[in-house]
């Protein structure tokens, strides 16, 4: 599987970088009956708005394109690790479902 990340509005630090390498890499357990060369994740961080320090100011948005599907999630959260969390949580129950479908 390979990833490629985005950061919008924020900078993406190399501890950040890791952290969602891997979390989102973590997948690749989840879809080891694909074809684990053609499957890419798009993963999106940003922060929305630099006016406010307090609430949903971080957003992660994960496109995992699988064979003849794309999965998407997206979550907006206080902190952007917890945005990473939600959105590999919520593709990790994507996939099965996918999974029990195809």
């Amino acid at each position: 599987m390979q990833i490629n990340i985005q950061a919008t509005n924020l900078e993406l630090t190399e501890p950040l970088k890791k952290y969602i390498e891997l979390k989102i890499g973590g997948l690749k357990k989840f879809i080891k009956g694909f074809d684990e060369g053609g499957v890419l994740a798009v993963v999106e961080v940003a922060r929305l708005t630099r006016h406010h320090r307090h609430g949903n100011v971080y957003y992660a948005e994960v496109n995992l394109e699988l064979p003849g599907s794309m999965l998407r999630v997206e979550h907006s959260s206080d902190d952007v690790r917890k945005s990473i969390d939600f959105v590999k949580d919520r593709l990790q129950r994507e996939i099965k479902k996918y999974k029990e479908t195809h």
